[in-house]
């Protein structure tokens, strides 16, 4: 009977201790003891647990107890196990990182890629943490074109519970496109369509450009480009479907596929203007509408119309106004009428204007190129002007400019978004003629000085007829007040003896400002004080050049009246200017006489990339009293101003020396055409089609023996070419003089140099 009896008891036991303790029953903990710490102190394990002496023991507690504990991220490994009244827990810490290192990254820089992975020395190492690492360090590879790339983390373990950290990377190839493709597109062709967008196929010649790697932004972006583009070509139920990316099983390439739906070809329908603003008369306004009844539809027309709408309504005073297109489509009749409805606006002003971007120049270069200040009423057409000042400042590489949302709803905050780019420039101009022989170039020019704004060049001119040191400075804010002031140094010698028999010097400096008038119309007022000396004239030279052999002082001022409505001033596609240039000399020094001169030039968009430009200017000058204009005063005309004629190649000459006299009045003027030429845009080659004409005539030595002078008209034709090279633009022009006069002196080839830095 024992037996059986001390059987049933232990099995009883058994099935106690495998019951779980509810609290009603759990009996009080007495003690917690830790074990395995070694740098984490056992009060602080006691503390994350959550748990207190006293407390009843239960699974529950231990269960909350191992959670909290894990959550810590402290601990590799944790067990808790009951002995008796006490709780025992058991931990394994996780070590602490000594050291992180990459290997094998050739393409991105240590200190790009600590900048973005989590882990840092002396921080608690957790796997979790080195797998987000990895995934973090593959994208920054991806983003950069490299999606054959892997990431190995290896851990190197070193006493007292530390470990050194080392990314292992093998970044392998560059991931091209392979292949661009279009499904759905009837009227357009693969080519035209792959011209749209900014994503581009893989070719030798981009070694320079990023466009052919994948990037899931730019395949974004890339959709919106052929929205638009259909959008324009009348296209107005179109829609891109899908854009694929498809990674070869290689992972070193891809494969983009857009599918389309074109839809129907539309035309404009009526067009019409409406106001609900007081006073405000629509009649005049129709004449800002682009669109024309019965055209294609342009969804880039609508948005024309509604900026030039805006901008006029703003000049009138009405600060906020709100144009909104209500389109109404006509799918039978395959035509879109567009109302521009001009309402009154939400009345918004200006909270604060941040600029992000700017690593250099400083913010106050780019505020005072606004037209808005804080606290005025809100007004796009001053934002567009804006925009454009900070463009024309050549400073940056982009420059955008977005409204977003104040801390009130009557609250707007301009963001100026810019990307700087390198404003200095060394620039390298080479050149030969059989009379000129080698000439060199060298000027090294700094436009945002410092960040301010400022400009300065020094120059030089090294060759065995010409050599001259310059140097400009111009503070484009004197006194931080809308006046620019400079001033400029000089000292030129110049061998003229193959085009007119003589050397001359130049030395001197001078002072010039200038202020706006408008916001298109400027002057600059400047003074000139410098001396001339005509020498070396041989015993053979023209008599009219050896009369004025010897020195002068020049004292002179002069003023410029300009003004401009390109939207660009280095590369402009619409828009003209005009100045007006005048220049006396008379103010004390040794020559007397008045200056006079004019440019202009108009610009226009053909079509896109192709531009048509019109430029010319012309000049006058003329001896005050019986004073006569000295030959390094007069003009001369030919090489950069009249292609197809040398330096000084046209105009008054002495038939027996054959020598260069220069004139009192000339005129030339240029028609040029530029244009792509079908080539991938990132190589930046482009080409002109140009006419150059002019002419110049009449010197004091009128009737004399021995000089010709012709006034007729001057003419050649010619195409160049240009290519935005990594080293600096090159250009090189063809021309072909096809009117001159028998004494004029031509050449065919002019080719110039300039880098960038």
């Amino acid at each position: 009977m024992r037996l059986p009896f001390a059987a049933a008891l232990i099995a009883a036991a058994l099935v106690w201790a495998a019951v779980p303790i509810s609290p009603s029953r759990a009996q009080g903990l007495e003690e917690i003891r830790i074990e395995g710490t070694q740098r984490i102190e056992p009060a602080t394990v006691r503390s994350y647990m959550g748990v207190r002496v006293g407390e009843p023991l239960t699974n529950e507690v231990m269960d909350r107890s191992l959670k909290n504990l894990f959550a810590t991220g402290l601990f590799a490994d944790v067990t808790i196990r009951r002995e008796g009244d006490a709780m025992v827990v058991r931990v394994v810490e996780n070590p602490i990182i000594n050291r992180i290192a990459f290997e094998g990254n050739k393409r991105i820089e240590d200190e790009d890629l600590n900048a973005e992975v989590q882990l840092r020395p002396r921080v608690v190492y957790t796997r979790t943490k080195v797998q987000t690492d990895v995934r973090r360090i593959l994208e920054i590879y991806r983003r950069s074109g490299r999606f054959a790339v892997t990431v190995e983390p290896k851990v190197i373990q070193l006493e007292q519970n530390r470990v050194d950290l080392v990314f292992e990377i093998n970044e392998g190839p560059l991931t091209g496109i392979n292949k661009i493709t279009f499904i759905g597109n009837r009227e357009f062709s693969d080519s035209t369509l792959r011209g749209v967008i900014q994503t581009k196929e893989s070719r030798w010649y981009r070694f320079l450009s990023t466009s052919d790697r994948y990037d899931p932004d730019r395949l974004t972006f890339d959709r919106d480009q052929l929205r638009r583009f259909y959008l324009s070509e009348g296209y107005a139920d179109f829609r891109v479907v899908s854009a694929v990316a498809e990674l070869t099983p290689d992972r070193e390439a891809f494969f983009i596929t857009f599918t389309l739906e074109e839809g129907e070809r539309y035309r404009f329908g009526e067009i019409d203007v409406t106001s609900g603003l007081r006073d405000l008369e629509t009649t005049d306004l129709t004449e800002l509408v682009t669109t024309e009844q019965g055209e294609w539809y342009d969804a880039g027309e609508i948005e024309t119309t509604i900026d030039a709408l805006t901008d006029v309504v703003g000049s009138l005073g009405y600060a906020f106004v709100d144009i909104r297109p209500r389109v109404r489509r006509d799918r039978e009749e395959r035509s879109v009428a567009v109302t521009f409805d001009i309402q009154e606006g939400p009345r918004v002003y200006v909270e604060r204007i941040d600029i992000v971007g700017n690593v250099r120049t400083e913010d106050k270069v780019i505020r005072r190129e606004f037209r808005l200040v804080e606290g005025d009423a809100f007004n796009t057409s001053k934002l567009r002007r804006s925009r454009q000042r900070i463009r024309n400042l050549g400073f940056f590489e982009k420059a955008e400019i977005t409204n977003v949302p104040g801390s009130a709803p009557d609250k707007t905050v301009i963001v100026v978004e810019v990307e700087e780019q390198s404003t200095g420039e060394i620039t390298i101009g080479a050149g030969f003629s059989t009379d000129a022989g080698p000439l060199a170039d060298f000027s090294v020019r700094e436009r945002n000085l410092l960040g301010k704004g400022q400009d300065m060049t020094v120059g030089l001119t090294l060759a065995g007829e010409r050599q001259e040191a310059q140097f400009s400075f111009t503070e484009p804010y004197f006194l931080d007040r809308n006046l620019s002031a400079g001033i400029d140094l000089f000292a030129i010698t110049r061998d003229l003896q193959d085009e007119s028999s003589f050397d001359s010097e130049e030395i001197g400096g001078g002072l010039r400002t200038g202020y706006r008038i408008t916001e298109n119309l400027s002057q600059t007022l400047n003074y000139v004080l410098r001396r001339d000396e005509i020498t070396e004239v041989p015993i053979d030279a023209s008599r009219f050049i050896r009369e004025q052999e010897g020195s002068a002082v020049t004292s002179l001022v002069g003023q410029e009246l300009t003004y401009d409505v390109r939207d660009n001033r280095f590369e402009p596609t619409e828009g003209y200017f005009v100045s007006l240039g005048n220049q006396f000399a008379g103010l004390g020094g040794d020559v007397k006489y008045l200056r006079n001169r004019l440019r202009g030039g108009y610009f226009y968009s053909l079509w896109p990339q192709v531009v048509l430009g019109l430029s010319g200017e012309a000049g006058y000058i003329f001896g005050i009293g019986d004073e006569d204009v000295r030959i390094n005063d007069r003009f001369f005309v030919g090489g950069s101003n009249l292609r197809g004629f040398e330096t000084a190649g046209i105009g008054p000459r002495d038939d027996f020396t054959d020598d260069s006299l220069g004139g009192k009045r000339f005129y030339t003027g240029t028609i040029e055409v530029t244009f792509p030429l079908g080539l991938p845009e990132e190589l930046g080659l482009t080409a002109a089609a140009f006419s150059d004409f002019g002419s110049l005539w009449e010197t004091d030595e009128e009737n004399e023996p021995g000089l010709v002078d012709e006034d007729s008209l001057r003419a050649s034709i010619g195409i160049g070419f240009g290519w935005r090279s990594p080293f600096g633009p090159i250009r090189i022009d063809f021309a072909e003089a096809i009117l001159k006069e028998d004494f004029d002196r031509t050449e065919i080839i002019r080719f110039s140099f300039g880098t960038r830095f």
